[in-house]
Order: structure tokens, then C-alpha cells, then sequence
């Protein structure tokens, strides 16, 4: 069992408070129903920073990170002021998805669970779609514009998703036995997802894994 000193307990408790005076801006959605740790949520349209990256899941997060806030943080042009740059504000989740070959980025016919039972472990892929939820002050005419062909803005429509909440790291095996807890999930509602499970991350990297709030979401066909 790990202790900790009374330090490192005050130092813990600093960080929660400063984290959660940040207040930052998460996607807005209707809570539809609760079962346990998993919600049924109807979100509004949003508009997100996105870039496609290779590697495992790891690596092609920090790599697709470091891609997003490099354009966050600046490298940009503002809209109509030329030259200009803008930093925006950080959002959360930052969400990690299989690039699942061939795949529309708008589905509109469901995956059935049986395919994805079937195919391999979608946390094993190698090429992975990383994206930051927009602050809702913007619009597709007032965002600024990324400088790096890599990152694309992109308006997602309103969408349904099932969600899985659970705390601590996100090692493989974890983020593995998540996903196949929603599905079983969504398969026992007769339900078929529009696409692969996507992770959510909604803490910085030094967060205590107690206090780490992680989701695992897949869309679902709005009624």
C-alpha cells in the first residue's frame, strides 16, 4: 500500500481545489438515463480540433496532444485579422479513437456489436483520431484557423452516446475490459453503435489516478 506524507497529502489537496477553480468548459449534453456507471447522453452540436496520428495509444495521444496545443496556444490565424494569432481557451475531454479503415467521419448506418466483437481490439490499432471539444464562444466563422495542415477544425452535428465513467490509469488491459463492459451494455438494450468506442480523458497527466475521471463513449442512433 502506498502512503503518502503530509506534504504530498496538502500537495494533493492544492491541486484538486486549483484544478477545480479552473472551471473549464466541457461539451454541454441532456443526461437521457443512468444505469450505474453508465449514462445515456443527447449532446449538442460542437465544433473540434482534430488531428490523425500513428503509433499505439500512448504515443499517438501525446503526440496528437502536443499537435492541438501547439494550435491552442497559438499557431494559428485569427479569423479576419490577417496574421494575427489567438490563444483559446483549454477544454475538456480530450478524446482518443480508432482511425478505423475506410470509415466514414458522418456515419449514419450502426456497426453492429457482433462486428465489433469480432475485430481485433480496437485500443490495439495503429492509427488513432485525437480531438479537443472547441470553446462554445466560437463558430465555424469566428475560429481561428489552424497554421498546421495536420489539424483540422471540423462542426460535429447533435449526436447520442452511451457512456462509461471509471477512474485511475489507462493501461490497455483497463481501457480493454471498459469497452467490452459497455458494449455488453449496449447489446443487452439491443442497441448498435455508429462507430468505434472512443476514450475521454478529462485530467492533466500529474492527477492522482483516485481523483482521474476517464469515460468510454460510442454514438448511438437518435431515435
Amino acid at each position: 500500500m502506498i502512503k503518502l506524507s503530509h506534504q504530498q497529502l496538502l500537495g494533493s489537496a492544492l491541486l484538486l481545489t486549483v484544478c477545480q477553480a479552473m472551471a473549464i468548459e466541457e461539451p454541454k449534453f441532456a443526461l437521457l438515463s443512468k444505469d450505474g456507471a453508465i449514462e445515456l447522453r443527447q449532446y449538442a452540436p460542437f465544433l473540434i480540433a482534430e488531428t490523425v496520428v500513428e503509433g499505439d495509444m500512448d504515443e499517438a495521444s501525446n503526440r496528437g496532444f502536443r499537435l492541438i496545443a501547439d494550435f491552442i496556444f497559438g499557431n494559428n490565424q485569427a479569423a479576419g485579422e490577417s496574421g494575427v494569432s489567438a490563444k483559446i481557451a483549454m477544454t475538456a475531454p480530450v478524446t482518443v479513437a480508432p482511425d478505423v479503415p475506410g470509415q466514414k467521419i458522418a456515419m449514419t448506418a450502426p456497426v453492429t456489436i457482433a462486428a465489433l466483437e469480432s475485430a481485433a481490439n480496437p485500443m490495439a490499432a495503429r492509427r488513432w483520431r485525437i480531438h479537443f471539444v472547441m470553446p462554445s464562444e466560437y463558430s465555424m466563422a469566428t475560429l481561428p484557423k489552424p497554421k498546421n495542415s495536420a489539424v483540422t477544425i471540423r462542426e460535429v452535428p447533435a449526436k447520442q452516446f452511451a457512456v462509461l465513467n471509471y477512474s485511475g490509469f489507462n493501461t490497455e488491459t483497463k481501457v480493454q475490459q471498459r469497452t467490452a463492459e459497455l458494449l455488453n451494455w449496449v447489446k443487452a438494450k439491443n442497441l448498435n453503435p455508429l462507430g468505434p468506442p472512443q476514450l475521454s480523458r478529462y485530467d492533466p497527466p500529474w492527477t492522482l489516478p483516485m481523483w482521474r475521471r476517464n469515460e468510454i463513449m460510442v454514438e448511438l442512433p437518435t431515435p
